[in-house]
């Protein structure tokens, strides 16, 4: 299937969730209490972007996700690469790895509460937390997928160390980064929005969490919105540079 008829295949998917979420409440087969027509989400959507306090909401979340995703993505990846390198650090390294990566991250978050408090810091602690043991996975299993033969050769030819990082394990470990890349914002996003509803003044979390529990949900479906948009671009952006990328497979 050819590139255009998948994208038309997408948007189709997505006119005719999003008719069906306009037209089931509307006709009575969904409670419009409990999922709000579309339309109406909309315009509470309208109305909620114009709100200073939504603004600044979204300006501390983005932070929030940006520094978080800036520490955990380039400090797993270092510790990817050495568990990868260095039997010794791997053989002690990775066992622990799997185990933690295996709990559910959200049992720590008092600890980042009692540790941090329930500032901008606590969050981005415990996105971080939430983010690195997949990109360390992640670059681990990118180190191991270069081919042996093409760093024999490298070497053979007298290449340095440099030359064959830049030459050899980039290229052929970029795909599967770029991929880490998409799925660490996942958990990075979702860290923060668990840190934001569970202990925050500040933050779309904490905004969502109160229309949640207010039983706001033309509020709480219009945030849900936001944040889908925010996601979905990251995605595409992620998505398009790692098709750029794709011709270093091998």
């Amino acid at each position: 299937m050819s590139r255009s008829a998948v994208i038309l295949v997408r948007i189709a998917l997505l006119l005719a969730v999003l008719g069906a979420w306009e037209v089931l409440p509307r006709a009575g087969v969904v409670n419009p209490m409990l999922l709000p027509p579309l339309s109406q989400v909309l315009v509470v959507l309208g109305e909620i972007l114009k709100r200073g306090d939504f603004q600044e909401a979204m300006a501390v979340t983005a932070a929030e996700v940006l520094v978080a995703f800036v520490i955990a993505v380039p400090l797993g990846a270092l510790l990817g690469v050495l568990s990868a390198e260095n039997e010794y650090f791997g053989a002690i390294f990775k066992p622990m790895l799997f185990y933690v990566f295996s709990i559910p991250k959200s049992i720590f978050l008092p600890m980042f509460i009692l540790v941090f408090g329930i500032g901008f810091g606590q969050k981005v602690a415990y996105a971080t937390f939430s983010t690195i043991f997949i990109v360390i996975m992640s670059a681990s299993a990118a180190v191991e997928s270069v081919k042996a033969e093409y760093l024999l050769v490298a070497q053979s030819y007298g290449a340095t160390r440099a030359q064959i990082l830049r030459r050899i394990y980039v290229p052929s470990m970029m795909p599967i980064l770029l991929e880490t890349l998409r799925i660490s914002m996942i958990f990075n996003f979702t860290g923060v929005m668990i840190a934001e509803m569970y202990a925050s003044r500040t933050g779309v979390g904490h905004m969502i969490s109160n229309w949640g529990e207010n039983f706001m949900l033309p509020q709480l479906f219009a945030g849900v919105i936001v944040l889908a948009v925010a996601a979905m671009a990251f995605n595409e952006l992620v998505r398009y540079w790692e098709a750029r990328c794709s011709t270093w497979r091998g």
